[in-house]
């Protein structure tokens, strides 16, 4: 039949297409047709096996391939290579973190607009980390603002509120690098009402920049009675702040022209001052002149042109020398958190005051004795497998939601935690009493201590302290006056995380405030009903 056949020659074409693989013959067709069909799938077979490699090489070569990609050696020296490899990396890290450079918290501390914000953008600038660009941004803000002056100022103070304003609300944080040393700088607010905050900021600081402005006026005003120099100075001290650095700023303005009277003045009345607060002005005080607006002596010495009489170092050389004391890497963690937020978990916030932290580490939370694994470790910006003593840290954790954890609490080894106490025995120095009231039992106050803000009461007064012989005096007393020295019971509400000073200064220094003055500081010397055990 037509069709059969037409069917046939298809599958015939359609065959040949394909090289003469599945051929179909047709059962009609001539055996000559069949030959020459079969002689050319013989020719293409043995062309095949030409190109194809030998079986055998093939097969070597595949096993060859499967053994560099799953090699097939012992399991054992496998695991063995991955443990040597995991310590060698693990020592690399450590050895890193050894040869990291040392790091230091920096507070700016004075009176409201003697300049700290602006000498704190003038070195984020100097040390490059702020470029031209921000800065003519900054430039033309300021002056549609018709603050030509604040321009630098905006590089620390981020918020609308104090740029408006031009004063310094929260503590600003920046990071920035000397040869030798990497430096948080903690911007403090100068204002009186916002006091609580610089003091947030000083208690996690190493060394303090006392900024003083050098124009006319403004000097006295910080320095005068109700001026924030003075308590910003007595809060430092009490804070801890062991050095200070002290920058007499605007020695370039017109009333001043870099005038060496002007220094030696403002010299001569702080440094009495400093001594009575408790600072060896010999060793733990430097003076420097600078100007943070023109950036004149901050990163580099000032031109003999400039300044003549002053032949001493820069603010930079100043930094790189200071010696802090050292903190302990091996003893009990202590973190106070200053602040917490959500971030794929609950993130803490503060500066490590004792020990190390590794990731994996299992802490608690004091006071409220919750157990907590570390999960991330974040220092300035970078993720780090471990952190000793002084770094700032924001750690990630898991085990507690953030709405339970307060500012002030304590991330604390889980082997010897931070004591949690609601009453404690304490040596105060009574600073200023509000219209020269009398301190006694029953006088009610604000207690800061360490990132702690707590109403506290004075239960009981033990005794009053000789100020020549240091001693306590025999006599028993109900009250004492200002500028008096006493030993007393301190009760709080709810359990708070301190130490006695003689353990750790840094969670057992604090000051006591009313109605916005600081009226006391003092130490802690003994715990009653402490409560430590996880």
């Amino acid at each position: 039949m037509d069709i059969e056949e037409d069917i046939r020659a298809l599958q015939l074409d359609s065959a040949e297409e394909n090289n003469g693989v599945g051929v179909v013959i047709p059962a009609d067709q001539n055996t000559d047709g069949v030959e020459i069909l079969d002689k050319m799938e013989e020719d293409l077979k043995d062309e095949v096996q030409e190109s194809a490699p030998v079986p055998d090489l093939q097969q070597a070569s595949e096993d060859h391939d499967q053994e560099v990609l799953h090699p097939v050696h012992n399991p054992a020296k496998a695991k063995e290579k991955a443990a040597q490899e995991k310590a060698a990396k693990e020592e690399a890290e450590e050895e890193a973190e050894a040869n990291k450079k040392r790091h230091l918290n920096v507070v700016f501390i004075g009176h409201v607009d003697a300049g700290k914000s602006t000498i704190g953008g003038q070195i984020l600038f100097l040390s490059g980390q702020v470029d031209d660009r921000q800065i003519q941004k900054y430039e033309k803000e300021a002056k549609e603002k018709s603050r030509e002056s604040w321009y630098m100022a905006y590089i620390m103070d981020t918020n609308e509120e104090e740029r408006a304003k031009g004063k310094t609300v929260e503590v600003g944080r920046a990071h920035f690098e000397t040869e030798t040393t990497r430096f948080t700088i903690l911007d403090a607010p100068g204002h009186k009402s916002y006091v609580p905050n610089m003091i947030s900021g000083a208690s996690q600081a190493d060394i303090g920049v006392l900024v003083i402005s050098a124009r006319k006026g403004e000097f006295e005003t910080g320095y005068e009675r109700g001026g924030q120099t003075r308590e910003h100075v007595q809060l430092a001290k009490t804070l801890g702040v062991s050095k200070l650095v002290v920058v007499v700023n605007k020695m370039d303005d017109p009333t001043v022209n870099w005038s060496k009277e002007r220094y030696n003045e403002i010299e001569q009345k702080m440094v009495p001052f400093l001594k009575s607060s408790g600072y060896n002005t010999k060793k733990d005080v430097v003076f420097l002149p600078i100007s943070g607006l023109m950036g004149i002596n901050i990163d580099k010495k000032m031109d003999p042109k400039v300044c003549p009489w002053f032949s001493g170092p820069s603010f930079f050389e100043v930094l790189n020398c200071i010696e802090v004391p050292p903190r302990d890497p091996n003893g009990p963690f202590r973190m106070p958190i200053i602040d917490k937020f959500k971030d794929m978990g609950t993130v803490v916030m503060g500066k490590v005051e004792s020990g190390s932290i590794r990731e994996g580490d299992s802490l608690i939370v004091m006071p409220n004795k919750e157990h907590v694994k570390v999960v991330a470790i974040y220092c300035d910006e970078d993720k780090v497998k471990r952190a000793g003593p002084g770094e700032n840290l924001r750690v990630r954790i898991t085990g507690i939601e953030d709405e339970d954890i307060l500012a002030g609490f304590v991330l604390s080894s889980t082997v010897k935690p931070v004591p949690a106490v609601t009453e404690f025995v304490a040596q105060l120095q009574i600073l200023e009493l509000l219209d020269n009231a009398i301190f006694t039992a029953g006088y009610k106050a604000i207690l800061h201590i360490h990132a702690v803000v707590e109403e506290c009461e004075i239960i009981e007064l033990i005794s009053q302290i000789d100020m020549k012989t240091r001693k306590p005096m025999k006599k028993k007393i109900l009250f004492v006056k200002n500028g008096a020295a006493v030993v007393c019971r301190i009760q709080v509400s709810n359990s708070i995380c301190v130490e006695k000073f003689s353990d750790f200064p840094q969670l057992g220094r604090f000051t006591l405030r009313t109605e916005g003055k600081t009226i006391a500081v003092g130490k802690v010397t003994a715990l009653s009903g402490a409560s430590s055990s996880a």
